[in-house]
């Protein structure tokens, strides 16, 4: 098992669902840096649960206490480790005695790469609780990205069969990113929104769940940040992407729109305005060649239904091999996609952060 992500800001997150914490070790902040701590428990907030009728009932203040890497009111330079307590866990409730894989969890998957020996409470290291110390590190990423002037935000674009409104082509502006970015449930569309709660609000009364898609954007970023192939933007965005739980599909730009389009609309014209290079369009969401074009960075994340639901579904006794039916019972979200935007800003943030930390002009532009 590998939970250590990063080439030059480099993390290592630690915890299960049902544990006394979950955290995360950062290494490869720069010295003297100053963090907006209020801002990080904004964000931290956003992705907590137990505070609205899509979440889990679950409550968990998400208040972090920092173990190391900080001085007085600025960064050392040294790794800097964060312990996020977990003070509503019921690690009680769960036996090994009985239990029968749930259908889309990790459970059987895990039991047989672990051989049994791993933590199947809540999930243990599967679980959605693990992105609460990538939330913690992406706020960071993001203040060091923010002085740079680059802003992100996303907007909830799909809940079940309800769609908010669309961003224009080009992409957002960064006030529009920066207002989404404070929100619990970001849409561009109040009243589309309040038709989505109503449908998690439903499926949860019938014992189901829903699932959605969430477009992000990143305004500001220059033309230049990235490589080719292996190190390309959408290859390491991606690879941090994937590894929220319930992500089943990241896409850039147009996404799967674009192998419909003739290549005469799906390539973005150069134009000059104000005294720059830009593009009419945005049908390739701000990277060309794994390098970013200077346009927004946009991009798109298919989340999947709470696979946690009460309805009856099939199962097989692992041990007997037997067909049996089971209905999952405790506390989990009717929908996951509103706690997963920050832990999806957070992953962009990583990412880019990580990638141009790597090239000649990350200080210069600092």
């Amino acid at each position: 098992m590998s939970s250590i992500w990063g080439n030059h800001l480099r993390i290592s997150v630690f915890g299960e669902s049902h544990g006394p914490a979950v955290g995360v070790v950062i290494d490869g902040l720069p010295p003297g840096l100053r963090i907006d701590w209020e801002a990080v428990r904004a964000q931290m907030a956003r992705r907590a649960p137990g505070r609205h009728p899509w979440s889990t009932p679950r409550r968990e203040t998400d208040e972090f206490e920092i173990m190391s890497g900080v001085f007085g009111e600025h960064t050392t330079g040294t790794p800097l480790a964060a312990r996020i307590a977990s003070s509503d866990q019921r690690p009680g409730s769960y036996t090994r005695a009985g239990r029968l894989p749930r259908p889309g969890h990790a459970d059987y998957t895990g039991n047989v790469r672990y051989r049994g020996f791993e933590d199947y409470r809540g999930g243990g290291h599967f679980s959605g609780r693990l992105t609460a110390p990538l939330v913690f590190a992406g706020a960071i990423a993001r203040q060091m990205l923010a002085v740079r002037g680059v802003a992100i935000g996303s907007h909830i674009s799909r809940i079940g069969l309800v769609v908010d409104e669309p961003w224009e082509a080009r992409g957002p502006e960064a006030a529009a990113l920066a207002a989404l970015s404070a929100m619990y449930f970001p849409v561009n569309s109040p009243r589309r929104g309040k038709q989505m709660i109503d449908a998690i609000c439903a499926a949860r009364d019938e014992g189901d769940s829903l699932g959605g898609i969430i477009e992000t954007a990143l305004a500001g970023v220059p033309v230049g940040v990235g490589s080719p192939l292996f190190e390309a933007v959408e290859s390491r965005a991606a690879s941090l992407l994937f590894s929220i739980p319930a992500v089943k599909g990241v896409s850039f730009g147009a996404g799967f729109d674009i192998a419909l389009m003739p290549g005469s609309l799906a390539n973005d014209p150069f134009v000059a305005r104000e005294g720059r290079v830009e593009t009419a369009t945005n049908n390739n969401g701000g990277v060309l060649g794994g390098i970013t074009t200077g346009m927004p960075i946009r991009f798109q994340v298919a989340v999947k239904p709470t696979p946690s639901i009460a309805r009856p579904q099939t199962t097989v006794d692992p041990v007997s091999l037997e067909q049996r039916e089971i209905a999952v019972t405790g506390r989990h979200d009717a929908c996951i996609v509103p706690r997963a935007v920050p832990a999806v800003e957070a992953a962009a943030a990583l990412a880019l952060t990580d990638i141009w930390m790597g090239q000649p002009g990350w200080e210069v532009d600092r």
